[in-house]
């Protein structure tokens, strides 16, 4: 192949490629409002997961501040200085009646957690267990922070079909890899809101 032939073939894909580049952001905030909300049209589709500003939904981002938009199933974090923002998928609450929406705050942060399922959870799926340890068969995953609402957390799943679908029974769900880095920037106090 000639130096010419590869200079060529390095242009065509450079201009493929940013031509590409330049025309997701366009389309992944086609279908938005001007206050960052995603319209009923782009809620189930992989375009509504998009980085939000803070400022519409928290007065400071003081000790830290956590989104969790059960529509875009998306976990938004910001730091407490704003130098530092992060975008994760989330699995979110299987329905509008395991879903609690509103201000909350980590209360607990823990490593390889436990699980027990809540009394509600054991009358709707008598088969469970009443108790699960730390490991692979968890459905609390590596880490949970616990949230100031008795029983709902933040936490990691070993089954990652769960992220990007209403699959949980109220909690909001991370990839293992994803609850390890909010988990490890995220300190106790820091404010949340479901929305």
């Amino acid at each position: 192949m000639s130096s010419d032939t590869k200079t060529n073939f390095s242009r065509r894909g450079f201009i493929a490629a940013t031509a590409a580049t330049v025309a997701l952001p366009a389309v992944a905030q086609d279908d938005t409002d001007y206050r960052g909300t995603l319209s009923e049209s782009v809620r189930r589709n992989a375009s509504s997961f998009r980085a939000l500003d803070w400022q519409p939904y928290f007065s400071s981002v003081a000790g830290g501040a956590i989104l969790v938009d059960i529509s875009s199933r998306a976990l938004h974090y910001w730091n407490s200085s704003n130098d530092t923002y992060r975008l994760f998928p989330t699995s979110v609450p299987i329905s509008e009646e395991l879903t609690r929406r509103g201000r909350t705050k980590i209360t607990q942060k823990v490593v390889g957690p436990d699980w027990r399922p809540t009394p509600s959870m054991k009358e709707r799926n008598p088969d469970w267990p009443d108790y699960v340890p730390p490991g692979p068969d968890n459905p609390l995953g590596t880490h949970a922070m616990h949230l100031s609402w008795t029983y709902y957390r933040i936490h990691g799943t070993h089954d990652t079909r769960k992220i990007g679908r209403r699959s949980s029974n109220g909690c909001i769900g991370l990839y293992n890899e994803h609850i390890a880095q909010l988990f490890n920037m995220t300190p106790v106090g820091t404010q949340v809101l479901v929305i």
